[in-house]
């Protein structure tokens, strides 16, 4: 922290006063003498420990929490050590001095010892937030110096101290001088680089106690020495740093900017959907379903659509979270989870939307911001296509120039699905069908969720309760007939009972259904015209869900979807 009291002199009779945090001048015999300042040194540990002694190596520098500046004392008491933290200062003989600290975390003692006359202290039981602890004391006629110290209790958590001020008569050693605001750093310069991390060095600047870094002109990052590296960056990317210097007084001018490019990073295969393919959803949540790390996604899975992107307050933003409760150690064992399952032939995508999950693309601001920060994320965590479930509602002029957009940035090979509800596939004039049609030059499958939803039309204007192959059959005519190529349609379904509210059907219905459109066999009441025999495939609710039953599904579906012609 920097010190928090300046001095007060009598200018002219008159008392002038200097801004000053933390301090007070109570009690004593008048007002403060002419030439009283802060006696301490490194009042704020700015400088770290310097001028201070700590029992046992049990003092530290930190740099949260801080009251002021950008540094405090962290002491912890450990076994028979209270964590004693002092500094002798010079004082006058027979003079009066303020003593006060500012204190947080467990008990903390703050006292000054060999005065000539009488020893103080004063304490705290600790708080989670700043408290201040005040006293003073009076020197002898003969004494010189003064210990002033601070200390925990046995047993107790560590506490932090800040802003220490021994106010009184300059006994001869002066006070730290005013901080100013640092010169501006030099000598940036670019050192290692890796396909997502740069790391940066610069020359130290005098009276500098922190150091901030820039990325393209937005401050990333902070670091106490003179050293940093930057990470989370995009492979084969180049980007312009700057650094300043810090202290309590202010912030520097930005430095010389460099430019430093990430390398190109492992090269990740790009998998080939097969002709016939399942899909699997992968829950990046809890919700009472088997918990998967990625790499423990059942093998049959073609596509694995990672639920769910999350959208941030800028209309048509994406972003994604890891979620704690999956047990990774970090993002970058994720990362490697996904890497390993495209090299084992899998296509590993980022779903939009969800249940509760949505994101607004009403416009082409708003268009474009959904394409980078979609492409962003694949570049990111190595995806290597897309999943749109967006579940309540759509704009397709908007989304078509959206996923063209990303389709332009990603390539030909970019895996692109679609999950949308029943009701968003009765009709060619819905506002999902007519996304899927304009996009169909680059569409890989759209996989209906046939569960959680009433008795719908057919494709022979027939109507068909969920749960039976005929539903399975007669919706998927609907987009058989209407457009979309047989190789762009799935049948999506739940993996257990537990897995959707309504339209659980047995892993042999779902056979039977695929075996109904390919090879006219195995159907219901309802037999479509003609047969469909590159039919993509099945979608199931989740990979999770499935794991939770057993592997029943993928088990059943994956070793069937392998017979179709």
């Amino acid at each position: 922290m920097d010190r928090t009291t300046r001095s007060r002199r009598w200018i002219g009779g008159a008392l002038s006063l200097a801004v000053g945090a933390g301090l007070t001048v109570t009690g004593m015999a008048g007002t403060a003498q002419a030439a009283d300042i802060n006696v301490a040194k490194n009042a704020g540990f700015e400088s770290g420990l310097s001028s201070w002694t700590c029992s046992g190596g049990t003092g530290a520098n930190v740099s949260t929490p801080v009251r002021t500046g950008a540094s405090a004392l962290k002491a912890t008491p450990a076994g028979a050590d209270n964590a004693k933290c002092s500094q002798i200062v010079a004082v006058k003989p027979n003079s009066t001095y303020q003593l006060s600290a500012w204190t947080q975390g467990g008990y903390a003692y703050l006292g000054a010892s060999g005065t000539g006359t009488t020893d103080v202290s004063t304490w705290t039981q600790g708080s989670s937030a700043w408290g201040k602890l005040s006293t003073s004391f009076r020197t002898g006629p003969s004494t010189t110096s003064v210990t002033v110290y601070t200390h925990g209790w046995y047993g107790t958590p560590a506490y932090y101290v800040d802003d220490v001020s021994v106010f009184g008569p300059d006994g001869g050693g002066g006070q730290d001088p005013d901080p100013v605001v640092p010169t501006t750093p030099t000598g940036l310069a670019v050192g290692t680089v890796t396909s997502s991390t740069v790391a940066l060095n610069w020359g130290a600047v005098s009276g500098a106690t922190s150091y901030h870094i820039y990325r393209d002109g937005t401050k990333v990052q902070t670091a106490s020495g003179t050293s940093a590296t930057v990470s989370g960056l995009t492979a084969n990317t180049s980007y312009q740093f700057q650094v300043t210097a810090a202290n309590s007084a202010g912030e520097s001018a930005k430095s010389t900017a460099v430019t430093g490019r990430t390398g190109e990073g492992p090269i990740i295969p790009d998998p080939v959907v097969p002709k016939h393919a399942i899909t699997g959803y992968w829950q990046n949540f809890n919700n009472g379903a088997t918990v998967q790390k990625l790499r423990d996604v059942q093998s049959a899975y073609d596509i694995i659509a990672v639920a769910f992107a999350d959208s941030t307050t800028t209309p048509g933003e994406l972003t994604f979270n890891l979620s704690p409760a999956l047990g990774y150690a970090n993002v970058a064992e994720f990362k490697a989870d996904i890497a390993a399952k495209r090299a084992a032939g899998k296509s590993v995508i980022i779903s939009v939307g969800g249940e509760i999950g949505n994101v607004t693309v009403n416009s082409d601001a708003s268009a474009t911001t959904f394409a980078n920060s979609a492409y962003a994320l694949m570049q990111e965590y190595g995806f290597n296509g897309l999943d749109v479930d967006l579940e309540h509602g759509i704009n397709s002029t908007y989304m078509t120039k959206a996923l063209r957009q990303l389709s332009a940035k990603a390539g030909p090979k970019m895996v692109l699905t679609m999950a949308p509800q029943t009701i968003d596939m009765q009709s060619t004039s819905t506002e999902y069908f007519k996304l899927a049609l304009n996009v169909k030059d680059i569409l890989t499958v759209v996989n209906m969720q046939n569960y959680n939803s009433g008795a719908m039309l057919g494709c022979d204007g027939k109507v068909y309760s969920t749960g039976t192959v005929d539903f399975l059959t007669a919706l998927a005519c609907i987009q058989l007939e209407n457009g979309l190529d047989p190789s762009q349609v799935g049948l999506g379904v739940p993996a257990s009972t537990r897995g959707a509210g309504s339209g659980y059907v047995s892993p042999a219905i779902v056979n039977a259904a695929m075996d109904c459109l390919t090879k006219g066999t195995n159907c219901g009441t309802f037999k479509p015209a003609k047969t469909y025999p590159t039919l993509r495939g099945a979608m199931t609710w989740s990979t999770n869900w499935d794991a939770t039953a057993g592997n029943a599904w993928s088990n059943s579906v994956g070793a069937h979807i392998k017979t179709l012609p």
